[in-house]
This record gives structure tokens, C-alpha cells and sequence, in this order.
């Protein structure tokens, strides 16, 4: 698919619509319980309350040097940022794994937040990259820092060494800073690429691979956001690394993790019913990228669509966007969340 790089290519092998079952199902396995801890995100509020789904960290979570205050110390909180990371537990039966998906902004947030909630990052069992946005994978310098030389297992799709721009009408344009696979490589990652959907943890996490996209609404991203062909800098709607991670928690439902949504966050919940024929969407959570006057138009549909999958959960996230906040919070006002860092959102299958 789209071997030959090109944006043009690109657009040619991204999935068309398919109707009915996927031909090729995927037996994604139940699992007893997932667990999702937002490491970053673009919001860090300390005054949310936790409830049966969520947990949320205390008003103050470290300590750091401040000599204006007696004692020379104070207290802190957590790293927002605009950027993503978060922790993915899944349990079935007594075996328990945890992956990374995307790592944040800026090389310290992920590590700083990990430490203040006592999360060991040296226990992750893998790593997951939802696209090649910047983002979504600065933290990995941090990372490897306290990873050492091990090697880490990290999946991505292979067009996340794509180099993007923005190229916004009277200004200069701003490329975006680039992913090396050679520098991930060098500093422990063993790097699987793969555009097809995957499964992870003995079968019980599934990785999107290239999103079908079917709906009228979602169109991508605008056009200054462009990406080089090898010769050209062309508009780059798609974004065809984007993938997103679903766990099917037994009898409730799919639980879809995104971190920008590119796709779309209606085409990735069709996508994951589609290809694991489990039709009922139990939590939405991550970016949704409706931020913005290009992404405006597509909140209405967006939230009709969601609230007619009835969801219990939804904690939108990121690039999500105050407006489409709002609007999901008075359509689904029994299953919004307000999202976070250091929020920690535990999903539990009946018992047996």
C-alpha cells in the first residue's frame, strides 16, 4: 500500500467504505478489566472530584525547592501540555499488562507525572504510537532516558516518519519536527511497523492499523496541513498513520483509546465495531481533534452519532476542544468526563 511514499499514493490505498462484517474478523479476546491513566494532556485540574469510574490525584502530588516559602519548599502539581500520553492497564484473569500509548510534548512531561504519581515506567511491557505528530512522541527522549538500553517493543505505522508542515497563508511555513526511526533504533526501541490492524497482549488489545474512512462529515485535516512527497509539499488530509487502541471489556462493550482522532472519532468507533463484531461502544476516550474552525462543522454530527451509540463513558481529551466539550457534555451528560492529567479512569467487567 502506497509504496511509493506520495501523499497522491497515500490517498489512493487509504480503506474505502465497506459495508456488512470485515472479511477477515478480528477474535478479539475479552478481557476482565482495563484501566486508562492520562499521563498527559492539555488540562491539569486539581480540584476534580473522582467517582466510581475515575481517580483523580490530589490537590498536590510532589514537592519541589522554593525558598520564598518557610521550610524552603512547595508543593506541586502535574505537567498539562498540549500534548498526549497515557497508560493502558488490561487484566483477564490473573494476567496483567501494561502498555504506553503516545508520550506527550516535550521530553520531561511523561517522566515528571509518571514520578509524582508513582508510576513505574521501567514495568511498561510496550509502547504504542497513535501517528507521527510531534505531540504525541517528544516524550519519548525522556523516555529512553529511563529506560536505559533495554529494548522496548514500540508499534507504529510506517508513515509516521512522514515530514509534515503547516503552511498557513501569509506566513512562513512551520515544518513539524520529524520522527527518526535510525535515533528510536539507537536508543532502545524495536520498532514494528505495521499498517494492518495488530494484536497486542496475547490478543486482548487490538491496534487499529489504517482507519476505514466512511462517514460524510469527517474530512481530515485542512489544507495547510501539508506533507513532502520525495519532490513536493502537498495537502495531507488524511493522516493515514493514525490508529487508535481498543480493548473489548467483557460484557460492556468495546473501549476505544484515540490520541488525536484523525480518522475520525465515528469512523474509528465503525472501524473497531467492524473489524472485531463487537457492536456495542462501552468508553470513548483520548483526542478528538474538533478544536478549531476547520473542525467546528463536524461537532454536531460528531456528538449525534455518538450519543446514538449511547457509550458509558466519554472523556474527551487533547485537541478535543471547548466547543465540542460542551457539546458532549449536554448530549451524553451521564456518560462525559472531564478529562486530565493524572486522571485515572478503571472500567470493570459484571461479575461472572
Amino acid at each position: 500500500m502506497c509504496d511509493d511514499g506520495s501523499v497522491a499514493g497515500a490517498a489512493q490505498a487509504v480503506p474505502r467504505q465497506a459495508l456488512g462484517e470485515a472479511v477477515d474478523p478480528i477474535a478479539l479476546e475479552p478481557v476482565d478489566e482495563v484501566e486508562v491513566t492520562t499521563l498527559v494532556d492539555n488540562v491539569y485540574d486539581a480540584l476534580l472530584v473522582g467517582d466510581e469510574r475515575a481517580r483523580r490525584p490530589g490537590f498536590t502530588v510532589g514537592s519541589a525547592d522554593a525558598p520564598q516559602f518557610e521550610g524552603g519548599r512547595t508543593a506541586v502539581g502535574l505537567v498539562a501540555e498540549h500534548g498526549f500520553a497515557a497508560l493502558v492497564t488490561v487484566r483477564r484473569g490473573p494476567t496483567t499488562t501494561t502498555l504506553l500509548f503516545d508520550t506527550g510534548l516535550s521530553p520531561d512531561a511523561l517522566v515528571v507525572n509518571a514520578d509524582r504519581l508513582g508510576v513505574d515506567l521501567t514495568a511498561i511491557q510496550g509502547v504504542v504510537l497513535s501517528h507521527g505528530h510531534f505531540d504525541h512522541a517528544g516524550g519519548l527522549a525522556g523516555l529512553a532516558r529511563r529506560l536505559g538500553p533495554a529494548r522496548m517493543p514500540m508499534v507504529v505505522h510506517p508513515r509516521a516518519w512522514t515530514r509534515r508542515r503547516l503552511s498557513v497563508p501569509g506566513r512562513e511555513p512551520d515544518e513539524l519536527p520529524t520522527l527518526s526511526p535510525r535515533a528510536l533504533d539507537g536508543e532502545g526501541f524495536a520498532l514494528l511497523e505495521r499498517r494492518e490492524p495488530s494484536l497486542l497482549v496475547d490478543g486482548s488489545v487490538l491496534l487499529t492499523g489504517e482507519v476505514d474512512r466512511t462517514t460524510e462529515f469527517e474530512r481530515g485535516m485542512p489544507p495547510a496541513h501539508q506533507a513532502w512527497t520525495g519532490t513536493a509539499w502537498e495537502h495531507d488530509p488524511l493522516v493515514v498513520d493514525d490508529q487508535a487502541l481498543v480493548v473489548h471489556l467483557r460484557g460492556r462493550g468495546l473501549v476505544v483509546l484515540t490520541g488525536c482522532g484523525h480518522a475520525g472519532a465515528v469512523n474509528i468507533v465503525r472501524h473497531a465495531r467492524r473489524l472485531t463484531g463487537v457492536p456495542r461502544l462501552h468508553a470513548l476516550l483520548g483526542g478528538l481533534h474538533l478544536g478549531g474552525p476547520w473542525f467546528e462543522p463536524v461537532i454536531g454530527p460528531t456528538v449525534t452519532a455518538l450519543t446514538e451509540l449511547d457509550p458509558a463513558l466519554v472523556v474527551p481529551g487533547h485537541c478535543t476542544g471547548w466547543r465540542a466539550q460542551h457539546a458532549l457534555a449536554a448530549a451524553l451528560p451521564g456518560a462525559w468526563s472531564q478529562g486530565s492529567s493524572g486522571s485515572a479512569f478503571r472500567l470493570v467487567a459484571p461479575a461472572a
